[in-house]
């Protein structure tokens, strides 16, 4: 069969608010940042393993403040000193940097807890109390977060987000699929994420459906490599 050489089309994934999937295992969450501005402290935390929606709940508090965004890899001192003083700040993946943390990074997190005004926003896959720091004073300042947990997904959102990503590239697939990819595939957003783009490249490659035989094969293709 003649292949397609699939083009690196830009996706841009739907994150509003609207978008969000919201389940019994991310509510807490979603209520914590539709409550913004009355949160009971200006500093809070969501965290949770990979995929379950902390990004995204991330980007509706954007939209809803105007805040700062930045990873935790690329926090410096001289960022915080150009970050306006009253600056609502999100900063991701606070403990899941490739090196361990330095005094220095400590140093601008001090700053940015000391603000008499503004907002700081954390995410992290386990919770802050165990977030690694450099400094007894920004591991006592972690540990006393207002942080929400949110949860691994079950089956249903997972489903609910399978269709999502599918529609995030203009796809629909049947609940067939769906239900097929869920029994194979491990239980994890990750993996639904990462099923999902393989199955649109290979439907793009090929020239064929996204259907029930495109994802057999492909779940073929996984367990065999």
């Amino acid at each position: 069969m003649a292949r397609q050489l699939p083009l690196p089309l830009e996706l841009r994934p739907a994150l509003t608010r609207e978008d969000f999937i919201v389940a019994p295992s991310n509510a807490a969450a979603v209520r914590f940042i539709d409550s913004w501005p009355h949160w009971p402290s200006r500093r809070g935390a969501l965290f949770g393993p990979k995929g379950c929606g902390k990004s995204h709940l991330i980007e509706v508090w954007r939209a809803a403040t105007g805040a700062l965004h930045l990873r935790a890899e690329d926090l410096t001192p001289e960022w915080v000193l150009s970050a306006p003083p009253a600056a609502a700040i999100a900063i991701e993946n606070i403990d899941s940097l490739s090196t361990a943390p330095t005094a220095d990074r400590d140093v601008a997190l001090l700053a940015l807890f000391e603000r008499p005004l503004g907002t700081l926003l954390f995410t992290g896959e386990g919770p802050p109390a165990g977030w690694p720091a450099a400094t007894g004073d920004i591991r006592s300042r972690f540990a006393a977060l207002l942080a929400i947990a949110m949860e691994p997904p079950g089956d249903a959102l997972l489903g609910d987000l399978a269709r999502k990503l599918f529609a995030d590239r203009q796809l629909r697939a049947p609940d067939a699929v769906i239900a097929r990819m869920l029994s194979a595939l491990e239980r994890t957003p990750a993996a639904v994420s990462a099923f999902v783009a393989a199955a649109d490249a290979k439907a793009l490659a090929e020239r064929r459906p996204i259907g029930e035989r495109l994802v057999l094969d492909l779940l073929d293709e996984t367990e065999r490599d």
